[in-house]
């Protein structure tokens, strides 16, 4: 009966449907057929920058507008290719160095097809694509592909190579990086802690308009905690979820107790020159006064801070020895969680000259987990303030500094 009916139904909807054509007008039967639909115009390159280290290498291509791109690993030499559905190119220098030396010798930009152009970094090592990601044009800049670089193993570039080519001849094309996610997946999900700044009675700095600092950075921690559960790779708490006041101290005995991977506290300041704009990212500042006791809760010692580390029994000066150590280590690691967050917020959004700086605030003293202040801008300057209330501007921003999570994490993968 089934099979009756499947056969059944077609016919009667030809039958339908024939009927209905021959009751039209006439004159239908003359309509024009539907124009082809306009193939869509490809950008043109505009610009090509190399910059390179030992440890990192960026390539940013500046585009008229978003297109696809690929990415493909050559040997002999060693070569990446990165390829943009592009009709033209107007790179002022198509070949070069990179700014700096490192893992990149040189650069070459060329129109290898009507619709592509390639840019081929020669490398001076194995290395492989950390995150490749196209940025949307914002405030006078023009759409960006942003491509990070880190070293690889021989074996890895040599698996890279043969992957791609065993894919295509042609570099296949590949989407964005997601915010959070990375080419190089860890094994853990680490535990990052978000600390909203202010709260509750405390506002934070305040317009004259009546908004607060304490709401703006609410809802930024809350669209940067969603797209680094959405990356797979962390796990994620916020010391805050609503309007509530938090000491101090409790928001880094959190991060503390729950033995955060790295804490992170948003702010967005005002300051008495309305013309400092932009945003920075702060660890704490070797030569502050230290303040280690008022981190700790009251009936805490030094023994417990360094649990898991001290024997029963262990002298005084050998105690002390051991927290110099561990501050030591956590400052390293917060300089270069605060270098990685600004290596990614540099290319999306406006930043501070010399944004990597130094304070002894009070949320950046845990001496056992990393630590920084990120500083979105500055509610006393009107273009920060109009960028702090778009959704767009906090979007960008969140995904920017979601990838400096990722690649810091990265790096201590990769140092392992």
């Amino acid at each position: 009966m089934k099979s009756l009916r499947l056969l059944v139904l077609p016919l009667l909807a030809a039958l339908f449907a024939a009927l209905c054509l021959s009751a039209m007008p006439q004159a239908q039967d003359a309509a024009p057929e539907a124009a082809p639909a306009a193939p869509v115009a490809l950008p043109n390159v505009i610009d090509v920058r190399v910059s390179a280290t030992p440890d990192r290498a960026r390539l940013v291509v500046d585009l008229a507008d978003k297109t696809e791109f690929a990415l493909v690993s050559l040997s002999e030499p060693d070569r990446l290719a990165i390829d943009v559905r592009a009709a033209t190119f107007s790179v002022p220098e198509p070949s070069g160095k990179p700014a700096g030396e490192g893992m990149i010798a040189d650069y070459l930009v060329e129109q290898v097809a009507p619709d592509r152009v390639r840019t081929t970094l020669t490398l001076s090592g194995p290395a492989q694509v950390q995150q490749a990601y196209m940025l949307d044009p914002f405030e006078g800049q023009p759409a960006r592909l942003v491509v990070d670089v880190i070293p690889a193993t021989a074996d890895e570039f040599a698996a890279n190579v043969a992957r791609d080519l065993a894919a295509s001849t042609e570099p296949a094309a590949v989407a964005s990086t997601p915010a959070g996610g990375s080419e190089l997946p860890i094994a853990t999900r680490p535990l990052v802690v978000i600390d909203p700044g202010h709260g509750g009675i405390d506002s934070g700095a305040e317009t004259t308009g009546g908004i607060k600092e304490k709401d703006i950075v609410l809802s930024f921690a809350l669209r940067l905690q969603e797209l680094l559960v959405e990356s797979g790779r962390f796990d994620v708490a916020l010391t805050r979820e609503d309007d509530t006041f938090l000491r101090l101290e409790e928001r880094v005995a959190l991060a503390r107790t729950n033995k955060a991977d790295l804490f992170i506290s948003i702010h967005a300041d005002s300051f008495q020159q309305p013309e400092i704009r932009g945003a920075s990212v702060y660890t704490r500042d070797e030569k502050a006064t230290d303040v280690l006791d008022k981190v700790l809760a009251d009936n805490e010692n030094k023994t417990d801070v360094i649990a898991g580390f001290a024997m029963p029994q262990m002298a005084p000066e050998v105690v002390d020895i051991l927290l110099d150590l561990m501050r030591r280590e956590m400052r390293h690691q917060s300089f270069m969680a605060a270098q990685a967050i600004v290596h990614q917020l540099e290319p999306s959004v406006e930043l501070r000259r010399f944004p990597v700086r130094q304070a002894d605030f009070f949320v950046l003293q845990a001496p056992d987990v990393p630590s920084v202040l990120v500083e979105l801008g500055f509610l006393s300057n009107a273009d920060d303030m109009a960028n702090l209330l778009r959704g767009e501007w906090q979007d960008r921003t969140a995904g920017a500094l979601a990838r400096g999570i990722s690649t810091y994490f990265d790096s201590l993968t990769t140092d392992e």
